[in-house]
């Protein structure tokens, strides 16, 4: 197994591994200056030098160079401090090229010699004279890139709908994918101003749920299932996850609301439709009765009973005749 460790280069962002090389004494908060596709940068070490198995390393480890030095972190430090300066400028000559995009962030490394531009854009925009504009202004490598609106709002911060920090500005690293079908395991509204975040795109909270959701669904029937009640059978109109408790729609169009373990037989699903198995027992009796129930010899529902009619004769009386034609 490689022996790598975690850097990250800004607060709250993916952490990549590289390779310790000798410095196997690395641990978290130690600023290193690693080797990137990019160049040189200093990171953070975020996860101590350990072992991991050979399928979670992507491409190849690029290796840790040094420690970074006083040095380092003062030049760091001080291209930190022009980055409002430099921000303002990149989005002034934006506009003076007319392009229709928008400067999120503009941040040198740790020498300055190379400036990543950060933006937004709803298509293609062609900024390579923008690009040779601000490199004759900073005389450094300058790399453009074209950035969502998610990581847009995890690069500006803000406050969400429950009144705290954005969690992708505080503390999630990743964005997972969220879809609407999560919203609707959930129970909740369907209104995009109820369940989007500032950013536009789906709340990212909708999936730290949903593993729970998943796991207590499945000891409930389906919504639209027949299932029985203490007050008769029903139809499933609704399902309370967290309360372990479904809405029933009862035979006489009332609807109440019952403990999962009120529910009386099998009510397992299948292709979306499903029924207990009492429930479909007495629909394929005679008169809705359970088998075997009311069917003596000799009874009424009894198929040998006397004056009891086969359903191939009440077939045959209940057909229409056909009217003869005139020339018959």
């Amino acid at each position: 197994m490689p022996t790598v460790v975690g850097v990250t280069f800004k607060p709250v962002t993916k952490i990549y591994y590289f390779d310790p090389g000798a410095l196997r004494d690395l641990v978290a908060g130690d600023y290193v200056v690693v080797e990137t596709s990019q160049g040189n940068e200093v990171g953070l070490v975020a996860w101590e030098v350990r072992d991991l198995p050979d399928q979670e390393i992507v491409g190849d480890l690029k290796p840790v160079l040094r420690r970074a030095t006083p040095m380092d972190l003062v030049q760091r430090d001080r291209y930190e401090h022009r980055q409002p300066d430099t921000l303002s400028l990149c989005r002034s000559k934006a506009r003076d090229h007319g392009l229709p995009m928008r400067v999120v962030s503009a941040d040198f490394n740790f020498d300055g010699t190379r400036l990543v531009v950060s933006f937004t854009a709803d298509g293609r925009v062609d900024f390579r004279d923008l690009v040779r504009d601000l490199a004759r202004t900073f005389n450094a490598r300058i790399e453009m890139k074209q950035i969502g609106v998610r990581d847009e709002a995890k690069v500006l911060d803000g406050v969400g709908k429950c009144g705290r920090r954005l969690c992708c500005a505080s503390w999630l690293r990743d964005f997972d994918p969220v879809t609407i079908k999560m919203a609707k395991q959930q129970n909740l509204p369907l209104n995009p101003s109820e369940i989007s975040g500032v950013c536009g795109r789906l709340l990212c909270c909708l999936s730290y749920e949903m593993e729970t959701y998943t796991e207590a669904r499945k000891r409930f029937p389906k919504a639209g299932s027949t299932v029985v009640t203490p007050d008769g059978e029903g139809r499933v109109r609704k399902i309370h996850a967290l309360r372990e408790s479904v809405t029933v729609r009862l035979e006489d169009g009332e609807q109440k609301e019952f403990a999962v373990t009120d529910l009386v037989g099998d009510y397992a699903t299948a292709g979306g439709r499903s029924a207990c198995s009492g429930c479909a027992a007495r629909r394929r009796a005679p008169g809705g009765r359970q088998p075997g129930e009311g069917m003596e010899a000799g009874t009424e529902d009894s198929p040998g009973a006397q004056g009891a009619k086969s359903p191939s004769s009440q077939g045959r009386r209940s057909r229409r005749r056909r009217p003869k034609s005139p020339n018959s």
